[in-house]
């Protein structure tokens, strides 16, 4: 920019400053009308710059994320990796999410890997899980394989890591945004880094990436002296409202948040406190509306084993988990199905999870889901519904603490919002 100062020296300076003025005025003028010139012709062959083309492909039409429900049909789904699975340290929040029969075990293998033939049986299983979703015309997509058995310290904890099975966990779609779920196991601090990688080429082709504010995990966020000893200790707490995570930061599983188009259900548990959901409530504000339910759960962390929503004013809702507020799905019309009993043996090891992983299905759409082989009861409820099944081998995979719908994270589903809650 031209900047004129003032020009002392008399009559002389006079003559300078007149001079100086008449010849800035022609000058100026003209670089107007260039200006306006140049900036139409600009306006019609724009183009974007270097950096733009690097951070979105301008081939792009539309964002590769998008998913509202639980049951539009799917077209592209990240599925976990057993791979490297390690047993997380007996830390407070883990022994307040797991059950007693199964202390000794975290108490022996804490920090170390999960038995090594299971896991390979159970990366068999996931493989062949992945091949049927493609076999059924949907994209598959799968994290890193990273090494979980590395120490990691922070200034306030120190812990190894655990795997990255259960993109349900970490990752929740919201329309044509990927929320990065903060976590609540010291164990899973760093899991996010497994799904990066894929996070990144979405972001780069257009769609939104929020990270949720990470907690400390500071010894604060967690009730040290959480008294858990029986069933009934556990039943105790839970209906009087006391979790291992306290109120000291928000912190949240995306695994506890269950997705019906402009209304998404949530829960108090273990791994997801009411700051957690205040910040999904805030974040999401004023598209969605997040409904706070609960449930007769002694041992509350995720939503999905509990209450899975399965199509339009459908719901599998879980016998011995009974809902609270059922009576409000009820009075909107809505059907409530109760699964029926698992058959998983009592002898197979769940280190992390209930039999009832047996609800805890993959709607490929309305009308396919993705549920175990060996659940014959639960596959003939469906076929009741009018709901073919797509039958999967992964009782490995079960012991590792998720079903169809925890190993996966449903990318893109072809449908648009809508409320089903009134």
């Amino acid at each position: 920019m031209l900047r004129v100062r003032c020009v002392r020296g008399g009559s002389r300076g006079a003559e300078a400053v007149h001079y100086i003025g008449s010849m800035l005025r022609k000058s100026f003028v003209g670089w107007v009308q260039r200006s306006f010139q140049s900036t139409q012709a600009a306006a019609v062959s724009e183009k974007p710059c270097a950096a733009d083309e690097k951070v979105r492909d301008p081939a792009a039409q539309e964002s590769p994320v998008c998913s509202y429900n639980e049951w539009d049909p799917l077209e592209e789904v990240i599925v976990g990796r057993p791979e490297n699975a390690n047993v997380p340290e007996f830390s407070v929040e883990v022994k307040a999410n797991t059950y007693e029969k199964y202390w000794p075990f975290y108490q022996k293998h804490g920090g170390q890997s999960f038995p090594v033939d299971h896991v390979k049986k159970a990366t068999e299983e996931i493989e062949e899980m992945c091949n049927v979703l493609r076999h059924e015309g949907v994209i598959v997509q799968r994290p890193e394989v990273i090494d979980w058995s590395v120490k990691y310290k922070t200034p306030d904890f120190e812990s190894t890591g655990m795997y990255a099975a259960m993109p349900r966990d970490i990752l929740l779609v919201v329309g044509n945004e990927i929320i990065e779920a903060p976590m609540a196991w010291r164990a899973r601090f760093f899991e996010y880094r497994a799904y990066r990688p894929l996070i990144k080429d979405y972001f780069r082709r257009g769609a939104k990436w929020t990270t949720a504010p990470k907690p400390t995990m500071a010894d604060e966020l967690y009730d040290q002296d959480y008294p858990i000893r029986t069933v009934e200790d556990r039943h105790k707490l839970a209906a009087m409202g006391k979790f291992v995570t306290t109120e000291f930061e928000p912190c949240f599983d995306a695994a506890d948040f269950m997705r019906a188009g402009r209304d998404i259900f949530a829960q108090r548990s273990q791994v997801t406190n009411y700051l957690g959901i205040e910040w999904m409530r805030r974040h999401l504000a004023p598209d969605y509306k997040v409904h706070i339910i609960s449930f007769k759960d002694p041992n509350p962390m995720h939503i999905d084993a509990t209450f899975n929503i399965i199509g339009p004013g459908l719901v599998l809702s879980n016998p011995d988990r009974p809902c609270h507020q059922i009576e409000l799905f009820k009075k909107a019309g809505w059907t409530v199905v109760t699964p029926p009993t698992p058959l998983i043996p009592d002898n197979h090891p769940l280190w992390m999870s209930s039999k009832w992983l047996s609800m805890n299905v993959l709607m490929l759409d309305e009308k396919r889901v993705m549920v175990d082989a060996n659940e014959t009861s639960i596959q003939k409820m469906f076929e009741k519904l009018g709901i073919s099944t797509v039958k999967v081998n992964i009782r490995h995979a079960n012991s590792l603490g998720g079903g169809f719908h925890c190993w996966t994270c449903d990318i893109r589903r072809r449908g648009t919002l809508q409320s089903y809650f009134r």
